[in-house]
């Protein structure tokens, strides 16, 4: 079983508590948990190989200090960091992204994300839409889509989990926040509890079954009594349920020892565990990613460190940004050897940038005017950046990019069509992937 542990009384500056943060949703395979977030629906597609791994960096990371910055700034506003040349000529990025710098003809670089609300708000990055005006239910994010729309990849396997730690402003903490889609798509969370569920526990597949059986003969008697019709739906929650259970493939991903000890140095290695102001240090959420796409999860959202940087800005980077750079470029690396990265897609972002000006703290505050991303895989065309920036990194001035651009660029790489797909709300009412202005980038996709 996977646990982060630490402080859990830390912040972020708007009172956002970290205690969610660092308890990890649990799963029960007791009760009708894991059956629920495996619910079958009518209209999935085929099982298949598309999948999509989105890294969240919450709190809001500095674009002007790692992709974008600005030399002839003047020096409150350009920072400490210098540039360095990629393997694309043209391009630059900062030093502490070396590794990224010699591969970056496997990335894109998004300068000019727009349209952020500005709040410590994880939603527009998991959905690519704002709560405001939102429908009944709120919207789901993008891999409980994949989970509706498109379902496992493969037998045995969730489509859809989340190793993110159960942030409070995280759309899948609470079930009743999972968007109008319901918590019958939310995310398999095996940083709780649901890891070790994945075990019998020293019973056998025999006892296992017996109980299955008394569970169903319960059921029957439930039935008899049931206008809903819901029972019956059950079985074929707890025959998923069962899969699971008795399937080795999902609990085969989720055990890293599995990998070689290099493997996982290269990764980032160490353990999963938290700084002292409660920011997840977990390189190796990277490489468990791999494995679960791998093993055919559709779907694999992750919350990596802490980004609130209002202070100390350039002393945590030096920290952060080679963690980053270390399981970014060894998960990019993997899936092209692999074969997988015309498979699998791969976003990095976080919820807004930083303010150009550095504030008497040595921090950055929040500024959602503008913001930084970095693509890879998906078949997708890379080696490029895509839009810009002002002198001073504060206005978006050539290309800007709304947040539902990205996600109708990775609905497109994942197969599914935003002009022509859409899901039902709770009021009966199809809703696109994306509202129907937005389209694929064709910088990505041409």
């Amino acid at each position: 079983m996977l646990r982060i542990t630490g402080s859990q009384s830390s912040r972020f500056c708007d009172g956002v508590s970290r205690r969610g943060f660092l308890r990890m949703g649990a799963l029960g395979l007791g009760g009708l948990g894991l059956p629920g977030l495996l619910k079958a629906e009518s209209q999935q597609g085929a099982p298949g190989k598309k999948s999509i791994i989105m890294i969240f960096l919450p709190g809001g990371p500095p674009h002007q200090d790692m992709w974008d910055l600005k030399m002839n700034a003047p020096a409150e506003i350009r920072g400490e960091f210098r540039p360095i040349k990629t393997k694309v000529p043209g391009i630059e990025i900062c030093e502490l992204f070396p590794k990224m710098a010699a591969m970056m003809d496997k990335f894109s670089i998004i300068r000019s994300i727009v349209g952020s609300t500005g709040q410590h708000a994880a939603d527009q990055c998991l959905t690519g839409r704002p709560t405001q005006n939102a429908p009944a239910g709120g919207w789901p994010s993008i891999g409980a889509i994949m989970s509706r729309m498109q379902g496992a990849g493969a037998p045995g396997v969730p489509s859809f989990v989340g190793l993110s730690p159960k942030m409070g402003h995280m759309p899948w903490a609470d079930p009743g926040k999972c968007g109008f889609l319901g918590p019958s798509h939310s995310p398999f969370q095996p940083n709780g509890g649901g890891a070790g569920d994945l075990t019998l526990n020293n019973i056998s597949l025999d006892r296992l079954n017996d109980r299955k059986s008394l569970l169903t003969s319960f059921d029957t008697l439930r039935r008899d009594v049931d206008a809903s019709g819901m029972m019956n739906a059950m079985d074929a929650f707890q025959q998923q349920a069962m899969g699971v259970l008795t399937s080795s493939r999902l609990a085969e991903a989720l055990n890293l020892d599995k990998e070689d000890k290099d493997v996982r140095a290269r990764y980032g290695g160490g353990t999963m565990k938290c700084r002292d102001d409660g920011g997840p240090e977990c390189p190796e959420q990277f490489l468990m990613a791999r494995r679960l796409v791998e093993a055919g999860v559709r779907c694999v959202t992750l919350g990596f460190n802490r980004w609130d940087w209002h202070g100390q800005n350039f002393k945590q980077a030096r920290a952060v940004f080679p963690q980053l750079d270390n399981g970014l470029t060894a998960l990019v690396e993997d899936l092209h050897a692999s074969g997988l990265d015309k498979e699998v897609s791969v976003v990095v972002w976080g919820e807004f940038g930083r303010t150009p000006q550095v504030n008497k703290d040595a921090g950055r505050d929040h500024w959602p005017r503008v913001s930084c991303a970095a693509l890879a895989c998906g078949g997708l065309r890379h080696g490029q950046v895509i839009g810009s920036t002002d002198r001073l990194g504060g206005e978006a001035m050539e290309r800007p990019v709304d947040f539902q651009e990205v996600f109708a660029t990775l609905y497109h790489s994942a197969g599914l069509d935003t002009k022509t797909a859409t899901i039902n709300d709770l009021n009966g009412r199809p809703r696109y992937l994306v509202d129907e202005q937005f389209k694929p980038m064709p910088e990505l996709i041409g």
